[in-house]
């Protein structure tokens, strides 16, 4: 009879059994799936390629080592300490290099994605904790920012055209956020490895436009006709609210979903909050509707003026004459009355600019954001704010300033008008 090994040799285990190619790499000691055999085919090939794990106590697990991986440590505020003093510098010197130097020292923003996990989950009290780390974070940026624009009011030559860029809208810009928002969300949950690359593109969306906002309040003016501040914060703003968008999609497509009913009421608000967002502070409306405008619109000829003018109109009276036959001495008397002047929108940057109730950045409300190329009728009001002149423009039966560097008069043709009137 033969006897067993004292040692018997361990089977070695399959291809199928050790690992499936497709599968993320998760953190040691964790199993994404169970025991799969009880699964049809296609079932068991779609469960292989779920990341959150089928089991609640597997799902709970890895949302806590993602959790504890996600929240920062001392060295995250310190680097968004020194990320906010170089690109501060950066503006100052107008160097592109510098700008590039800033945002490699941005942290690493883990925080980002604890927010959107919270946020599919539902966790409110985790959601709290991650946003406010990215405003301490912001903070510090914008008040190192604010920092070096004080320290720009000792030099009025200052170009600032870094800082003009990064402080308006720009579609580059936002697909730049997007991507990173994405590609952060999907690294720091299939791996451990720190996804440095995105976090850079996430960062050069939400940073550089806070610095710009503080640089802007530092200096207390506009720069080139652009107002820094709190433009700035508006652009950040819009940049955030779609890398929580891009992001979110991403881990619910990735799976990750509330464990109760309760939980969606938090992915729901903040969905709708982050649209509503990027509808008011983007203007699609109003970019539609004045794209189907303009599109129906014939645009003269820009020229390089604005000069409201007037045109005498001439009124003739007549007196009597002491003879028997009445005659007319007509007397001419001059009466001046404005012509109405027209001109075209043509923002050098942003496509276009805002119509507001009151002259002066961040002076009275939006009404309306005018793209550029629309026929706009310009009145004679002027006012100076800051050492800027405000137009007051007339579009679609609204009236409304703007700054007079972004409009382009149209070419004119007076016109006389005479009116005779016989006295006997």
């Amino acid at each position: 009879m033969d006897l067993p090994e004292e040692n018997p040799k361990p089977e070695e285990p399959t291809p199928s059994e050790e690992s499936f190619p497709e599968e993320p790499v998760l953190p040691e000691g964790f199993t994404p799936i169970g025991d799969l055999s009880h699964l049809p085919r296609a079932r068991r090939r779609r469960a292989r390629r779920m990341l959150v794990p089928l089991a609640a106590n597997e799902r709970a697990a890895m949302l806590d080592n993602l959790a504890r991986r996600a929240f920062p440590s001392f060295e995250f505020f310190l680097f968004a300490f020194l990320c906010g003093v170089i690109l501060g510098a950066a503006y100052l010197l107008n160097a592109p290099a510098l700008l590039l130097v800033g945002v490699l020292l941005a942290p690493l923003l883990t925080p980002f994605v604890g927010m959107l996990l919270a946020t599919v989950t539902g966790s409110w009290r985790f959601f709290f904790l991650t946003l406010g780390v990215l405003l301490v974070a912001g903070a510090l940026v914008f008040l190192t920012g604010a920092l070096a624009g004080f320290a720009g009011r000792l030099w009025d030559n200052l170009p600032f055209n870094y800082v003009r860029i990064h402080a308006q809208l720009w579609w580059p810009d936002l697909l730049v956020t997007a991507l990173g928002a994405a590609l952060l969300a999907i690294s720091f949950v299939r791996s451990e490895q720190k996804p440095i690359l995105a976090s850079v593109m996430l960062a050069y969306g939400v940073f550089l436009p806070i610095s710009a906002a503080g640089i802007g309040l530092g200096v207390g003016r506009d720069v080139s006709g652009v107002t820094l501040w709190p433009n700035g914060l508006l652009v950040s703003l819009v940049h955030l609210t779609l890398a929580i968008l891009a992001g979110g999609i991403i881990l619910m497509a990735m799976h990750f979903k509330p464990s109760r009913a309760s939980g969606y009421i938090l992915p729901v608000f903040i969905g709708l909050l982050s649209v509503a967002t990027l509808v008011v502070l983007t203007g699609l409306v109003s970019l539609i509707r004045d794209g189907i405008t303009s599109a129906r619109t014939i645009v003269p000829t820009p020229t390089s003026l604005i000069v409201p003018t007037a045109t005498p109109i001439f009124i003739r009276t007549a007196t009597p004459s002491p003879t028997s036959m009445p005659s007319a001495t007509y007397t001419i008397t001059p009466t001046l009355m404005p012509t109405p002047a027209y001109a075209i929108m043509a923002a050098s940057t942003g496509g276009g600019a805002l119509l507001r109730t009151e002259p002066g950045s961040g002076s009275g409300t939006v009404i309306m954001v005018i793209s550029n190329g629309i026929l706009v009728e310009v009145l004679p009001e002027t006012q100076l704010v800051l050492s800027t002149t405000w137009v007051k423009i007339r579009v679609n039966n609204v009236e409304g300033w703007v700054m007079q560097t972004v409009l382009a008069v149209t070419t004119q043709v007076p016109i006389s008008t005479a009116v005779f009137t016989a006295t006997p």
